[in-house]
């Protein structure tokens, strides 16, 4: 939970500042070195082959997985919560989706190539991509395995069970479409394979905007009701509009009573 700005620290002098700050300068460095350890044994996971020959909807046609990688040996695929019949995608996967048109230009320099995956279909996600601007890669896996077997889409028959196995392990789920992101490799043979997956906040990591906020005197600020970025994003064309995001994540333009399925009250947020 973010502190409120009302519990700010004591008011200093420059030394006593410089002080505070040289002494949370140690800790920001040994987190910086923390980080990179992670990273270093992030990149040592074995690797999973890929036997699936996964085929998708995209606007030039039907593409592969492998013609996802379009030339490149690495791929990240971000799954985007957008479920066939939603018309709109999740507001947090569209937060993240805004921060990725400056990155696009230098990861494919670097040899990585970033695709967008929903299942929704194509015809429902081109309206919603134009309308906010987007023009990175954004396919459809409707009619896929893809989404089930990287464990970001549920069948009905899975959520009337109480919890889904998200996030490497048994989870409530409050929508049949969740997000993630993963990683592949392709080797030299055109063999693929599954390096990497990540969910919940490890997607943190993508948004710039938070970092942004991390550095300032109020942080996140998001103190509720969900403590999360439901609390305040919206789709970057929406802020003016009032409503509110429901439990799933999804924006909502009507007022709505009693508790959401967490037993939270769902208010409208203005």
């Amino acid at each position: 939970m973010t502190a409120s700005i009302l519990d700010r620290p004591k008011i200093a002098s420059r030394a006593e500042w410089l002080l505070a700050r040289k002494a949370l300068l140690a800790k920001e460095k040994e987190l910086t070195r923390a980080r990179d350890e992670v990273s270093r044994q992030l990149r040592e996971l074995p690797w999973v082959p890929v036997e699936k020959n996964y085929v998708f909807d995209g606007t030039g046609g039907k593409p592969t997985l492998s013609d996802l990688f379009a030339g490149r040996s690495q791929l990240i695929i971000y799954h985007f919560m957008f479920g066939p019949g939603w018309k709109e995608g999740c507001v947090g996967c569209s937060f993240l989706a805004d921060h990725l048109a400056g990155v696009l230009t230098h990861l494919e320099h670097h040899d990585v190539s970033l695709v967008v995956v929903s299942r929704a279909p194509l015809a429902e996600i081109a309206p919603f991509k134009q309308r906010m601007g987007w023009t990175f890669p954004w396919v459809s896996s409707f009619g896929s395995d893809f989404n089930y077997d990287y464990h970001v889409s549920y069948t009905k028959e899975e959520l009337a069970r109480g919890k889904v196995y998200h996030n490497f392990e048994m989870n409530e789920s409050p929508s049949e479409e969740l997000s993630g992101i993963s990683v592949f490799y392709k080797d030299a043979q055109e063999r693929i394979f599954h390096t990497y997956s990540s969910y919940a906040r490890g997607g943190d990591i993508l948004l710039g905007t938070y970092n942004y906020l991390d550095l300032t005197p109020k942080g996140r600020n998001e103190n509720g009701p969900r403590h999360n970025l439901t609390d305040w994003v919206r789709h970057h064309d929406r802020y003016q509009a009032g409503g509110y995001v429901d439990h799933s994540g999804r924006y909502q333009e009507e007022e709505k009573s009693g508790p959401c399925c967490h037993g939270e009250s769902s208010v409208r947020l203005k």
